[in-house]
């Protein structure tokens, strides 16, 4: 398995859908969590501390895998994010234990 980093941006309609997606959304992040393939998920902040869209990283076989978890994701399939990223990352920090 490899890590991946899933930024999904809100669009204008983001703050009024996120009331009604929201626990189809946990429930798909805590599927992965269950599966042990969750390193981070939480919400991204704008200034004013307002929900502006998420953060997840995850593990996934490959790129299409990581991808299909991005575009399976209710706050992409009911228009929350106006823009998904999904990026392959590795951990350098912290230090695992030596």
């Amino acid at each position: 398995m490899s890590l991946y980093v899933y930024i999904g941006h809100d669009g204008p309609r983001g703050p009024e859908l996120r009331k009604t997606v929201r626990t189809r959304h946990i429930a798909h992040i805590e599927t992965l969590d269950a599966a042990g393939r969750i390193t981070f998920a939480g919400p991204l902040r704008d200034e004013a501390g307002d929900p502006c869209g998420s953060v997840i990283i995850f593990e996934a076989e490959d790129f299409s895998a990581a991808r299909a978890v991005a575009q399976s994701d209710p706050y992409t399939v009911e228009g929350v994010f106006e823009s998904v990223d999904v990026r392959g990352s590795q951990a350098v920090f912290p230090k695992p234990d030596a």
